[in-house]
């Protein structure tokens, strides 16, 4: 038994744990705990307590990431619990597994490409030595940690493998799933138990409406000054720790690494001195004991790659440099600066909470909605056999081509904007794009949360508002913020930097002599009219590049390869387990696809069509952005290909295959509810691909509780059109 004494939730879970597993029917079951919780500490006394009762087991314990954190979870087994026995991947690849082992394998070295762990080598692979282990009379329980950073097939596969006899899926951002069995551990219960802080402050001191000369500066003066309090009233109060700041970086971020570094060294925090430290993938400077309490560090450059598994209690401050990512990182990145270091609140306001300094409007929000996310339901469904071997020819794109045409890009912007906003010439047309809402403003401005969160689960609980800052333009240092601003803009429309920036400086920078020009702004002006009109710009630009183009199938070859398509064989949906009219869509090609599957009104319409219609045989949902789904590939005005992936693929009595794609419709006053601006390229893009495989196909759009059709020659808005009929026509 480890003689670490847990807190009453943590006793409450690995309670849970034993029962389930020693008596649950469920094969799967998922634990939901917050950052800090000590989720390896429950795990690793459940693992404990669970061998001294079964002899025949072994435990598996999967980690995602490049291996840090199985080693730390291994580190930490054999230090509070040396008499069980720990094996890595190697371990059990050369000796096999024993009972009561438990062996620490990282998702990396058997999902990765070129991996040998499964496959024939001289010695036993990890299949043959699961059937091993299987053939003496083992048994086998899973834990994945971090569950939500692999839900690939090919993981689920490696989980399979095990054929074990229970799942136990362990994550902060884990989605409910009622075909297994929940133990959610509340963020309440960790913060009353002193574990983690009672509260998160969000930008504490700024002031509303400031003017700054330099943003990172200002924040990292703010993150020094909340150190330094924290830091003294620490000592005063006799409790041994020394605080640490985080500073997360954007991914691309060398000048800002040296602009930061020289801040902090005017500060008087040095590598040389040990007060600084950098953690990234090829750069690693004065991490040793990094986590030690009273550890010398007081500042942490880092960046994303650290979020996962990595503990030091005695992180208190983020400072967060603009720029938005993925919300479940959101949510583990703030669990870094949750944990109180001694497990205990003080009863002192100032080191009972952490703290955020921000100007990362995106990343606020991200977070702002994380914390109100409800979780779905999640079930796992297996394609019927009758519909294994259904095959298309899907398209997908040509990596090795590239048919951009800067020229064409600059054209059709040029021609956008004067059509759009009424331009002339560039002393008039200010005005013009001012009142249409563009901001001149020559301060950088930025509208960013201020508040605080007690529980990050919770949007209710959330006390903010927001305030403006204001910031001077240096050209020197706002170049990442205009590099960053035309980096967004020209991932949206699929350019790349180095093509998008001369093209934004001959519409809009003075220095820059072209006939044709918007604008004629000075430098600072140009990049205070970047950086501010940031979103505006995007979604301009993406209007006018991704206009209606002939898809012509002369261009197959340039621009798009062929590959065979068949239906994946487990899919992953999300419903609503509580609404009672849930029921099994028969028609669908997997078995138990559940009647609501938190989908848009026309595409819930269209499925209980299908359903009812007697000439459906059978009907697949497509899903998105994966090499697993059915794809189409089409070009915009600009040469570029992009990938369209048709919702619906359904099978007629008569044999037909149809590819159906589903827009929004028109409500009861005739107002467009489409709002994909690139759905003529897709139209023509289905229209071609049909044609040369001898396809039905056509594009579904909804009126109240009628759905129509249409698949003439040219996409038409407006639906009174007559080349909108009602589907019935044709399904």
């Amino acid at each position: 038994m480890m003689n670490i004494k847990l807190k009453d939730f943590q006793e409450h879970c690995v309670e849970e744990l034993l029962e389930q597993t020693a008596f649950g029917e469920k094969e799967e079951i998922l634990i939901q705990a917050p950052t800090g919780s000590g989720k390896t500490v429950i795990l690793l006394e459940y693992i404990d307590r669970f061998l001294m009762e079964h002899d025949d087991y072994v435990f598996i314990w999967l980690t995602p990431g490049s291996g840090e954190l199985e080693e730390q979870s291994m580190k930490k087994m054999n230090e509070l619990l040396p008499g069980l026995n720990t094996k890595t991947l190697e371990d059990v690849l050369n000796t096999g597994f024993e009972k009561q082992d438990t062996a620490f394998i990282n998702w990396e070295n058997v999902t990765k490409k070129g991996n040998t762990a499964l496959k024939e080598l001289e010695k036993s692979n990890l299949y043959d030595r699961v059937e091993q282990a299987r053939d003496d009379g083992l048994k086998f329980i899973v834990i994945i940690d971090e569950e939500h950073r692999n839900k690939t097939e090919k993981a689920e596969g490696i989980t399979h493998l095990f054929s074990s006899e229970h799942i136990v899926r362990v994550s902060a951002t884990t989605k409910r799933n009622d075909e297994a069995y929940n133990i959610k551990i509340s963020e309440m219960e960790v913060i009353n138990s002193g574990l983690i802080t009672k509260s998160l402050y969000i930008n504490q001191g700024i002031e509303d409406n400031i003017v700054l000369n330099n943003e990172i500066e200002y924040l990292l003066k703010l993150a020094i000054n909340k150190r330094r309090e924290i830091r003294k009233c620490c000592t005063e109060n006799g409790i041994n720790y020394n605080p640490l700041v985080i500073i997360q970086l954007p991914s691309m971020s060398e000048e800002l690494i040296e602009q930061i570094e020289g801040y902090l060294k005017d500060e008087g925090f040095t590598y040389d001195n040990g007060l600084l430290a950098i953690w990234l993938a090829d750069r690693k400077e004065n991490i040793d004991n990094i986590s030690d309490n009273e550890a010398e560090q007081c500042f942490l450059i880092m960046k994303q790659a650290i979020s996962t598994g990595w503990d030091c209690p005695r992180a208190k401050v983020l400072v967060k440099i603009r720029e938005n990512m993925h919300e479940d990182f959101e949510i583990q990145t703030l669990g870094r600066i949750r944990r109180m270091p001694e497990a205990k609140h003080y009863g002192n306001e100032l080191l009972d909470n952490c703290y955020l300094y921000t100007f990362d409007d995106q990343y606020t929000e991200s977070v702002k909605q994380e914390l109100g996310r409800n979780a779905a339901n999640v079930k796992a469904l297996f394609v019927r056999d009758e519909y294994r071997k259904f095959k298309l020819t899907k398209e997908v794109k040509n990596t090795d081509a590239d048919n951009f045409a800067p020229r064409e890009a600059f054209y059709a912007m040029y021609e956008y904007f004067n059509s759009q906003y009424n331009l002339t010439k560039p002393e008039e047309n200010k005005e013009k794009l001012e009142k249409a809402g563009y901001n001149f403003n020559q301060n950088i401005t930025n509208e960013i949360v201020q508040g605080n969160a007690v529980e990050i689960n919770k949007k209710t609980i959330i006390k903010t508002e927001k305030i403006s800052i204001q910031s001077t333009v240096d050209t020197y240092k706002n170049g990442l913020d205009l590099r960053h601003s035309i980096n967004v803009i020209a991932s949206r429309i699929g350019m790349i930097y180095q093509y998008l920036s001369p093209i934004l400086q001959r519409l809009f920078l003075a220095n820059i002599e072209f006939p044709e020009k918007i604008l004629k702004l000075n430098k600072k002006e140009f990049y205070a009219f970047i950086i501010n009109n940031e979103r505006k710009l995007e979604y301009d630009i993406l209007d006018a590049v991704i206009q209606k183009r002939e898809q012509r199938v002369k261009l197959q070859k340039e621009y798009k390869k062929t590959e065979d398509f068949y239906f994946p064989e487990r899919i992953t949906v999300k419903y609503d387990k509580k609404d009672n009219s849930v029921s099994e869509m028969c028609k669908n090609v997997y078995y138990g696809y559940p009647s609501t599957t938190l989908k848009s009104t026309c595409e819930e319409k269209f499925e209980k069509y299908c359903e009812k219609s007697e000439r459906v045989k059978f009907w697949y949902k497509n899903g998105e952005s994966s090499d697993d789904y059915f794809s189409i590939v089409y070009l915009d005005k600009m040469n570029k290909a992009w990938t369209f992936y048709p919702d619906y693929i359904v099978g007629d009595n008569e044999g037909n295959i149809w590819i159906i794609e589903t827009k929004g419709g028109e409500d009861s006053y005739g107002h467009s509810k489409n709002i994909d601006i690139k759905v003529e390229n897709k139209f023509q893009a289905l229209k071609v691909y049909a044609e040369k495989y001898n396809l039905k196909w056509g594009f579904i759009r909804d009126i109240d509780d009628v759905i129509f059709m249409s698949n003439g020659n040219e996409y038409v808005e407006d639906m009174k059109d007559n080349s909108w009929t009602n589907v019935k026509f044709y399904l």
